[in-house]
């Protein structure tokens, strides 16, 4: 495991988080601020097809997670990514340097979803996710829990700290030896 982030010259950083966190907002900061590649995996999933489909109950694509796995092991190896998205446990531990769980109150995050446009449903499924910290235990389960960091993403002023604090995070990194 540490011996792939001795290859790396820079870190790979997981933003992750329940939908309408602003991962891509802090994911597109940050990587503006420390000149690090920003990975959307929805993005990626539908300009690459990784997908088995779609899924009509929670009106979004069934992402193959083999195949995002195959798409993103040489440039991971490289280093030097941010990577977002909402869910986190198909993913190799040796990616990662630090994994950031964004988390938002309840309330701010159900008007961000309802400004999206999303069902009833969709944005109940989320809420609760956010209620029952499933994306923090998710990471903490899947990924060594000294790197797993959770910040607090309710306002334009918390990402603003966040990027910061990510930002300088970054410049400190040194690989493991």
């Amino acid at each position: 495991m540490a011996q792939d982030s001795n290859k790396r010259k820079k870190p790979n950083i997981l933003i992750t988080g329940t939908p309408g966190t602003g991962k891509t907002t802090t994911s597109s900061a940050l990587a503006e601020a420390t000149q690090l590649r920003h990975i959307n995996i929805g993005d990626l999933v539908k300009e690459k097809n990784l997908h088995d489909g779609w899924d009509e109950e929670f009106d979004c694509h069934i992402i193959n997670e083999d195949l995002v796995c195959d798409e993103l092991e040489d440039i991971m190896e490289e280093g030097g990514n941010i990577v977002d998205y909402h869910g986190c446990d198909f993913f190799p531990q040796r990616w990662f340097d630090r994994v950031v769980v964004l988390q938002t109150d309840n309330s701010v995050l159900y008007d961000r979803l309802n400004k999206r446009g999303y069902s009833q449903n969709k944005i109940s499924n989320n809420i609760e996710c956010e209620i029952f910290q499933v994306l923090l235990e998710e990471a903490k389960e899947s990924y060594a829990e000294d790197i797993v960091v959770a910040l607090r993403s309710d306002s334009i002023e918390d990402i603003s700290r966040n990027v910061a604090t990510l930002t300088d995070w970054v410049r400190g990194w040194q690989p493991a030896s």
